[in-house]
Order: structure tokens, then sequence, then C-alpha cells
């Protein structure tokens, strides 16, 4: 069968809880039972560029990590170093416990890959190109058709599979490309901006699916992207790169903690027309130990703003402020924690100083 050339989709075509991870440390051949991605001082100079920066990070099963940063921040350059399909000039790297540097192909048999810019034939059926690849990969045949025929049912495209690629929609491809990555059972998938230029709806859709294939498969994603809003609604952790260089990582409760604008605070939906009541409120509020400022909403509607004294005390001010609303006959319409967004931590991020040097010009 003749095949046309590959159809380039451009940029195209979406967390939970889980036990915190300790920040990098150890050596990079460390053995452990969970870390899939481990780089220690991972460094990638052009000339004088240095695209990136003694990168240390840890990647574990069973989370998706995203690396977050413009355009030329870095991230590619890592991903491609983690592939095997450039050197580093400095540092190590380990992908499920091997050395991409020397074992590329290994670690491509083992890792799922999807560029920015996924190509398909498209003349052919979405099969057929997942199939193209499992031969690729020297997968038995009979064992290969049930793979395919799993993992197309997995991105949602079992009743698509046999239709022309070239009738597909940008997600389409965008979950395609994701089947394609699934069909050898990696331990690890690598995902380079995998929602740009895709319509929310199908957004949304790829992001559910690499949550479902977390939850489900345990594996460990490493996510590239520029957009936070995406970034923060499906990773579990959280890289920013600026410059070549990681200069924070961590849960977006630790990101916060770290980058987060002062004093954590409660937002209280108390709805007081009377400005007695209100006044009265204030003092009460400001009166629980604790709390350092009380900012009454403009409007009745509007919640008030508590600020508290210490992140550590949050909830025991809020039960506080529970207690002593109810205490007053109060109408307590909701509380809550007010979580910067990651567009706020990011700028405070990238604005922050850079980490000072040691004698050997290492952060």
């Amino acid at each position: 069968m003749s095949a046309s050339p590959r159809i380039v989709s451009g940029r195209p075509p979406r967390g939970r809880a889980i036990a915190p991870h300790p920040g990098p440390s150890g050596d990079v051949d460390a053995s452990s039972d969970t870390i899939r991605i481990r780089t220690r001082g991972l460094t990638k100079r052009y000339g004088d560029l240095v695209a990136v920066d003694d990168l240390d990070l840890d990647v574990h099963a069973g989370e998706i990590y995203g690396l977050l940063g413009q355009n030329g921040a870095g991230k590619t350059t890592t991903i491609l170093m983690l592939l095997g399909l450039t050197e580093p000039t400095r540092g190590a790297a380990r992908v499920v416990g091997l050395d991409p540097a020397r074992g590329p192909l290994e670690v491509k048999r083992r890792v799922g890959y999807m560029p920015d810019s996924v190509g398909f034939y498209g003349d052919l059926t979405g099969r057929q190109n997942v199939r193209y690849t499992a031969r690729l990969n020297r997968i038995d045949r009979d064992e290969a058709e049930e793979t395919i025929g799993s993992v197309l049912d997995q991105v949602g495209l079992s009743d698509r599979a046999d239709d022309p690629v070239e009738t597909y929609s940008r997600g389409m491809l965008q979950r395609l490309g994701i089947a394609d990555a699934l069909v050898k059972d990696p331990d690890v998938l690598i995902l380079d901006e995998p929602t740009t230029a895709i319509d929310p709806l199908g957004v949304g859709e790829v992001l559910d699916l690499l949550r479902r294939l977390v939850d489900e498969r345990g594996m460990a994603i490493l996510l590239s992207s520029h957009l936070l809003n995406q970034v923060q609604s499906v990773c579990d952790r959280i890289g920013i790169f600026a410059s070549g260089r990681l200069i924070g990582q961590g849960t977006m409760d630790e990101l916060a903690a770290r980058f987060g604008d002062g004093r954590p605070q409660l937002e209280v939906g108390l709805e007081l027309a009377d400005q007695p009541e209100r006044e009265r409120a204030a003092s009460l509020l400001g009166a629980v130990d604790g709390v350092v400022a009380v900012h009454p909403g403009p409007r009745p509607i509007d919640p008030w703003l508590v600020t508290v004294r210490d992140r550590d005390e949050v909830a025991a001010i809020r039960t506080a402020i529970m207690r002593v609303v109810a205490e007053a006959g109060l109408p307590l319409v909701s509380i809550r924690s007010v979580v910067p967004s990651l567009e706020d931590i990011y700028r405070r991020a990238i604005a922050s100083p850079m980490p000072p040097r040691d004698a050997r010009g290492r952060p």
C-alpha cells in the first residue's frame, strides 16, 4: 500500500492528591522503587548559550509532572536529552534506570514520546498508523493487534479507528498520538506541548485521558507546556523553567508557600447588610488568635478576606472562625483558603532573583 506524506498537525490538539515526594537528592544512580526519571546537574550548552543549566529533577510513577516555561526556556532540550536525542554537556540522566546517552534505543523502547508536532499518514486509518508504529517497535503481530485495539479504545477512538486520519480533528490527532505512544506499553510517557492549538473541548478530552492513564496504569507522565491553566488543572507537581534553569518545583501548595504573596488568607462569606453587624463581625474576626487583618467585602454579597499569621495555623483559625461566627449568630455562607493561581506564582517565580552560584558556577 502506498502512503502519502505524513500529515503534520502543527501544534495541535487536558489533580488529584498524591503522596508528597521529597525534593531531588542523592546520586543519579540511587535506587528507588518509584522514580522513573532522574537528572543530576544536567546541562546542555550550544556554544555560549546555556539551554539547560544544572537540572536536578525526579519524576515518580503515578504522577503527572509539568515542566512549565515560556518557549525557549529549555523544556524541549531537556526532553531531547531524556530521550537520548542529544547528549548533555555535563551531568547525567536516568530514565527507567537507563542512561539515555549510552542506551537511547532501549530508553525509546520503554518510553512513549509525543512531540509537539504529531504526524501521521493521512490516507491510512488510525488503526493502520498505530499498527505501523507497532511494527517499527517489533511487537509480535498477534500481541500488537490486541494492544492496538486496547489503546485506541483507551483514548476514545474505537469508533473512528478505521477512518482515514485526514478526516480527524486536531483533538483526535492528539489522542491518536497518545495511542501511538502507548502501543509499546511504556513505563513513562513524555509529552511536549500536548494541547497547543486544540479547541477547549479537545483540551479537556486530552487532559482527562492523561489523568486516567496515571490513575489506571500508574505510569509516570512528564508534560511540557507554556499553558499555565492546563498545567495547574492536571499536574500533581510542577517545575518552573526560566532561562534554562529550574527555579522552583513542587505541588501547588508548596509553590504557593514559596512564591506566594505574603501571608495566607481565608475567604469568609458573611452576607451582612447592617453596618453595626458588619462592625461587630469585623471585631469578632479580628480577635481570633492568629488573625492579623480583616478586610470586609465592599458589598454585602462580597466575601471578606481574613489574613492569617502563619500557613501552619490556617486550619485551626478556620475552625475558630466558624465557632466564633456560630456563637455570635452571624450568617456564615462559606469559608475557604485563598490559593494563589499558577499565573500569580509563575510571575513571582520568574521575577525572583536567581539562586547564587558556587565557585564552579553551579546554582
